[in-house]
């Protein structure tokens, strides 16, 4: 049998790269990085979590965008309300919405939820 491809799932808000917003390139790859870290921590116990990690360099990460912070709270209820591991990181103090990663996942387990949104660019 094959082994199963974990992926981590990265979701990012697009407009906060964008004008009015405007964030900075450094900024936006912070908090993809933050929820990435976030969850994994969370759950560096779980076998995929664990299986994932221990790949080293050929880890695979896709970085999607969300097209605002209501897309990526409404993908983050679907994702709760479907037992799907994430964690949907709030920039603080100024509680912003910016970024929500999954655990790694084999992709047939959580594509479904994510297909909807285009590559990062």
């Amino acid at each position: 049998m094959a082994a199963r491809v974990l992926v981590q799932y990265v979701v990012l808000r697009g407009d906060l790269g964008r004008e009015p917003l405007a964030w900075p390139l450094g900024a936006l790859v912070a908090q993809a990085c933050h929820a990435a870290l976030a969850v994994t921590h969370s759950h560096r116990q779980h076998p995929d979590t664990a299986a994932y990690l221990a790949q080293g360099g050929s880890m695979r990460t896709v970085v999607l965008e969300a097209p605002d912070e209501c897309a990526l709270a409404t993908l983050a209820t679907t994702l709760q309300q479907n037992s799907i591991d994430h964690k949907l990181w709030i920039e603080e103090p100024e509680h912003i919405i910016t970024c929500l990663a999954l655990r790694p996942y084999p992709k047939e387990e959580v594509h479904q939820y994510l297909k909807k949104f285009k590559l990062l660019k």
